[in-house]
């Protein structure tokens, strides 16, 4: 198998306007939700007034025509890609040879509803003829694509929280595959919307810590009471370690493996017994030729509900055993929120610095852990000490989606 690296990483997220902002307030252990501030909040009577809003606007870093027109989450995007691009050391590359593998769990809402305002309000004459191709899914793909004229490809994966993992699994496949020689991988989300909180209230799936939004997410704890919504987006080069090392470039870690399974259970509840999850777990470690007992990290999906955070440990259990009760474990959607289709991708990316610079971020707001979860929880930056490390991140998504993938340090 060839040995597939990471060269670049950007993010936009509800902690920094950047990959390394993000990664610093998230070692200081600060949180990312705040209360919202718009007029809709109180016009529609909103149960939940609070979110991860990204922390620095797209209207802020991009130009103004980009805004215009582009969708929230194509904007999110954009930056993220082009922060990793830069990061990767621009390369001199064939465009034929550059595949873009980007990911959303939903796309342009804020464009939709926005559209179908307009339509109801003002008729048909005045929706935009922007409008399809900025709500599309693949909008944020097609942007990266043309922004850094890559032509091998751009695609598009739409698995609910699970997409931006699945993303990062898909560009390991099409580097082994040999489709491209660089990819740019990574996933964005923008729904801080007043239809999806009320949405997502209705089903009893956020938290309502109204009074407290900073301390709303709290993975494992007894008293954690559903997710918060996020936003933003994160992006990774990923290339041959041959390619990375012929042009010189800087490695931050290796993709070792990445793997996709679904429950075929229930259309919003995990599998209780985590079987499904279970096995994107193994499949993971497989394609990195690796072991359980080789794993030094875990960056949990751990959404912060009561029945999914138990299903995450039942699966990691099934595969680690008891063993799984001391590997440092980080939940860091306690401090960004869960940004479904971009989660991965920043969970990816906060892997990989953990690697990186062999530590683990700590897990904010666990104050009294679920006796029924008995995992190694992070609540303090830690070391991950000398030698090789491998650590795993889990993405699971309505419909049952699983994905899992795994990065080892590189010498």
């Amino acid at each position: 198998m060839t040995t597939i690296v990471v060269t670049g990483i950007g993010a936009t997220s509800p902690l920094g306007g950047t990959a390394r902002e993000s990664w610093d307030a998230l070692l200081r252990g600060e949180s990312g939700t705040r209360s919202l501030t718009h007029d809709w909040v109180a016009q529609y009577e909103l149960p939940v007034t609070f979110a991860a809003e990204a922390k620095v606007r797209p209207e802020d870093v991009l130009e103004r025509q980009e805004v215009k027109r582009l969708d929230p989450s194509a904007q999110f995007a954009l930056i993220a890609a082009r922060e990793a691009w830069a990061d990767a050391g621009a390369p001199d590359i064939a465009p034929e040879r550059i595949l873009v593998d980007y990911a959303t769990g939903i796309g342009g809402l804020w464009t939709l509803l926005d559209a179908w305002d307009v339509l109801k309000e003002k008729g048909p004459r005045r929706v935009l003829p922007m409008t399809i191709p900025m709500l599309m899914p693949n909008a944020a793909a097609a942007a990266i694509s043309m922004g850094l004229g890559a032509r091998a490809g751009a695609r598009t994966v739409v698995s609910a929280c699970a997409s931006g993992t699945e993303a990062i699994a898909n560009a390991y496949e099409h580097l082994q595959l040999g489709l491209a020689d660089i990819v740019v991988a990574g996933g964005t989300e923008a729904v801080v919307h007043p239809l999806p909180i009320a949405a997502f209230a209705s089903m009893q799936a956020l938290s309502k810590r109204n009074d407290d939004p900073a301390a709303a997410s709290r993975p494992y704890d007894v008293d954690r009471d559903g997710f918060v919504l996020g936003e933003g987006a994160a992006a990774i080069v990923l290339e041959t370690k041959e390619h990375a090392l012929a042009r010189g470039a800087r490695i931050y870690a290796e993709l070792a493996g990445g793997s996709v399974t679904s429950d075929s259970y229930h259309i919003t509840a995990p599998d209780p017994e985590g079987s499904g999850a279970a096995r994107a777990v193994l499949a993971a470690l497989v394609q990195a030729g690796a072991t359980p007992d080789e794993v030094s990290h875990i960056n949990a999906h751990a959404t912060s509900t009561p029945v999914g955070d138990i299903a995450e440990y039942n699966a990691l259990h099934r595969v680690f055993g008891e063993r799984v009760k001391s590997i440092p474990v980080s939940a860091t959607k306690a401090s960004t929120g869960h940004l479904l289709g971009g989660t991965g991708a920043l969970e990816a990316v906060f892997t990989i610095l953990a690697l990186h610079e062999r530590t683990a971020p700590p897990t904010i707001n666990l104050d009294n852990q679920d006796e029924a979860i008995p995992l190694d929880v992070v609540t303090s930056p830690r070391a991950l000490g000398d030698g090789p490390l491998l650590a795993i991140s889990n993405s699971f998504g309505f419909g049952g989606h699983n994905s899992v993938v795994a990065f080892r340090t590189v010498d």
